[in-house]
Order: C-alpha cells, then structure tokens, then sequence
C-alpha cells in the first residue's frame, strides 16, 4: 500500500499508478454531484449541450454538501460523502463522453469495476466525517444548477490534501468491495 498526493486536474498516468487499498490526498478541483446532477449532465450530454464546468481529467464527489452563505461568498459547512451506488447506472454514460478520472464516496459501486478499467479510479472516503471533508475545502469557486437545491446542485470546490481517500476500486478492474462481498457471501455458505 501507497500514499500519494495527487492534483486536479488528473492524468492518465495518474490513476493507471493507483492499486485497491491505496491512500490519496487529493488537491485542487472538485465537483460534487448526486443522482439529479448525474442525470442533468446526462440531459444535456443527449442534447449535445455544453456544460457550464469542464469534466476533463476531473474528480467527481458523492456529496450533498450543507453549505452557508456569508456576505457573497459560500462556505462548506459539512460535506461527507454519500452512497456512491445509486449512480453505478449512469456512470458508465458519464464516462463515454467526459475524461473523469476520479469518483468519490462511499460504499463502492457495484458492478463498475470494468467501466472505469484503464479510464477512471474510485475513491472511498468514510461516511461520518463531513466535518473533516468541509475543512479540506478552501473555497466554493461556483455554484452550478442551484434550482436542483442546495444538495442536488453541483458545487465546484477548491480542495487542498482532501482526504484520506481509499483507492476502492482502481483502473485495473481491482474491485476492494467486491472482495468483501465475496469473501463474506463464501464464510456464509461455510457456516450452513
């Protein structure tokens, strides 16, 4: 196991270095997107709409921050990491049409490990420790499709050592959460 410091935006050869169980601190852009982002960005994906932040060689964050606004300027008040699975169905979309080379979150992604193969990292950050991510965010530099709401939104966050990240599931097609699985579901089938 490793530890690199990496910044946004990420290269090829970046990611092809990481292996599962990993550690990366990552500085520099984020975005965070949940399921409504997801599926606008692929809205206008379809419509051959050009999006408002650019996605190449970018880190995508399962987050729905809880953010303050102060004067003018917005500050993250807690920003942990939601389940990362409920956008397993619409990454492999995401990822034909932009060069996103990191995802986010917690819980791994099922099913997604030879999507992201030679392409795209997942990054596992522990649920419980939004408090922690928010301090790793020196600046909300934008605010992109508010009218999804403050959690839905995507918001473009300036980071600096934000972590530690996990490397759950790497460019290789190593998948840390489909290892659980497996060995959980084999010591089950062993006690009946």
């Amino acid at each position: 196991m490793s530890t690199y410091e990496l910044c946004t935006p990420l290269k090829k050869e970046d990611i092809i270095k990481l292996v599962a169980g990993d550690v990366v601190y990552l500085s520099g852009i984020v975005y965070t997107a949940r399921d409504e982002a997801h599926a606008h960005i692929l809205e206008l994906d379809d419509r051959n709409e050009e999006l408002p932040f650019d996605l190449e060689g970018a880190a995508i964050y399962h987050c729905g921050p809880l953010m303050l606004k102060e004067e003018d300027k917005w500050r993250a008040i807690a920003a942990g990491p939601t389940t990362s699975d409920r956008m397993a169905r619409m990454t492999p979309k995401l990822l034909e049409k932009h060069t996103v080379r990191a995802l986010i979150g917690k819980g791994g992604m099922q099913g997604i490990a030879g999507t992201l193969e030679d392409k795209c990292v997942y990054l596992a950050y522990t649920g419980g420790c939004a408090a922690l991510a928010a301090g790793s965010i020196k600046k909300v530099r934008s605010v992109h499709w508010p009218q999804l709401g403050m959690p839905e939104a995507v918001w473009e966050l300036e980071v600096e050592r934000f972590g530690p990240l996990v490397v759950g599931i790497d460019a290789h097609g190593n998948d840390i959460f489909e290892k659980v699985r497996k060995n959980a579901l084999n010591a089950f089938c062993q006690l009946r």
